[in-house]
């Protein structure tokens, strides 16, 4: 069920949810509301659906565990824009590192091999292409980029999200854009 569907609005979600008696329809009502729009901010970062799958499962776990604690100074979608996004860079981390023996180019290599190994993928197609251009970014590249171009996310709510400025936000759109479109003329 994507977000256009659920008619309720986040104030009202957390109203029902500090309700006792409404807590876990509230809950169900967020995990409805946003779901695939942050399964697809995870499955840019992490690429792989089962990854993305089990990563998006502990993102709601953490809502669940915190959601008493948001205290609405930014909206909901930010936290757990937030939430998603630090809980996929640490399983990126820790995948990095227990990587241990392998070079970097290795860890570099899972990215392009977990792309090509989704269903349908075709190097000639521009869409894969552009798969491929952005996982060869760095990651706070990617990840600006990501929810530049995906999410249209405007800068100011991206800093929210990331907690960096606007300023170095663009720069870094800029330069992944720049790279991008290298990649893409030279591959």
């Amino acid at each position: 069920m994507s977000e256009k569907s659920i008619e309720i609005s986040d104030n009202e979600i957390m109203q029902m949810f500090r309700n006792a008696d409404g807590r876990e329809k509230a809950f169900t009502l967020l995990v409805k509301k946003y779901q695939e729009r942050l399964y697809w901010h995870i499955r840019r970062i992490l690429v792989s659906h089962d990854d993305t799958d089990d990563l998006l499962q502990n993102v709601f776990i953490k809502v669940w565990r915190h959601l008493d604690n948001f205290k609405q100074d930014s909206e909901l979608f930010t936290w757990l824009y937030r939430i998603a996004t630090n809980t996929s860079l640490t399983f990126l981390k820790e995948k990095k590192q227990s990587k241990g023996t392998y070079s970097l180019s290795d860890y570099d290599n899972y990215f392009e091999n977990t792309i090509k190994a989704e269903k349908g993928f075709d190097i000639k197609k521009v869409e894969w292409k552009l798969q491929m251009a952005i996982h060869s970014l760095p990651e706070k590249q990617k990840l600006v980029f990501n929810l530049r171009y995906y999410d249209e996310m405007p800068y100011e709510k991206m800093s929210e999200v990331l907690e960096t400025s606007v300023g170095a936000l663009k720069a870094s759109y800029h330069f992944a854009a720049k790279k991008i479109e290298e990649y893409l003329n030279t591959n």
